[in-house]
């Protein structure tokens, strides 16, 4: 079972937390945010395209073919005069040809056939301005596969549960660096790069707040393909695991994940 983005009830999975400045920091480091005009495709509920107004960014626009998260989007960046949110397609977005410095695609082309891959990629050429900067964001199936530790909690949703690592083999499309690579090439993007981020996905004053989180399976779409029984059996094995390995005087728990992000430009 996988989450279902269009229902209410899932409108805020993706909307309660805030981009990590490790994000931020590398970001900046491919591009210059400030002044930009930028666009978010798969924006979920505005974390990063809130990130990105922060960053002091011209002009942000999300876009998500959701309208539940488009209002917890919405909701998320009140009081942002220069965000805008837009309902749409990444395959075919329906927005004007060469209006962005920058488009960041987080977190989506796991979603996506290797046919979609490629208009996916097509579609944001052809919305960036000359010069302008693709930042594609996601887990390789390697990034996803790391042993659980004492930072690297979503590690443990495999060693315990097995088919959950399956079910990332066989049921969805993590990408393949090489590939994504090459459809970057091959759709006429230039300095194309890798780079692998430790992103802090949250920090948890205690392992109750910990809890809590994993069992509202709140930003682990994974989780949703266990039973109830099964979620409250892998929480309380990660809260047995962290108390084995926290320190004498930690006061908080900082979790992290693996991603790669790949930057090209027009």
């Amino acid at each position: 079972m996988s989450i279902d983005f269009h229902a209410q009830e899932n409108r805020y999975t993706y909307a309660t937390r805030r981009a990590d400045s490790s994000w931020m920091t590398l970001v900046n480091s491919i591009v210059a945010v400030n002044g930009k005009r930028a666009l978010e495709i798969g924006c979920g509920g505005g974390i990063y395209t809130k990130a990105l107004a922060d960053m002091g960014a011209a002009s942000v626009t999300g876009l998500d073919y959701s309208r539940e998260m488009l209002q917890a989007a919405r909701e998320n960046c009140s009081g942002y005069a220069n965000i805008d949110f837009v309902l749409g397609s990444a395959l075919g977005t329906g927005l004007l040809a060469e209006r962005y410095d920058l488009v960041l695609q987080r977190a989506i082309i796991h979603h996506l056939t290797q046919n979609d891959l490629r208009t996916c990629f097509v579609e944001a050429f052809r919305l960036l301005r000359s010069g302008g900067i693709l930042i594609v964001q996601d887990r390789t199936l390697e990034d996803c596969m790391l042993p659980g530790s004492k930072t690297h909690i979503r590690g443990y949703f495999f060693s315990r549960y097995p088919r959950l690592a399956n079910l990332e083999v066989t049921c969805t499309r993590r990408p393949r660096s090489e590939l994504v690579l090459q459809m970057l090439r091959q759709v006429g993007f230039q300095s194309v790069e890798e780079r692998k981020l430790w992103e802090t996905h949250a920090v948890y004053s205690n392992l109750e707040a910990l809890s809590e989180d994993l069992l509202a399976r709140t930003g682990y779409s994974i989780l949703h393909a266990l039973t109830d029984a099964e979620l409250q059996d892998l929480v309380t094995h990660i809260t047995y695991v962290q108390e084995q390995l926290q320190n004498a005087g930690d006061a908080e728990i900082v979790e992290q994940d693996c991603w790669t992000i790949w930057s090209a430009a027009k």
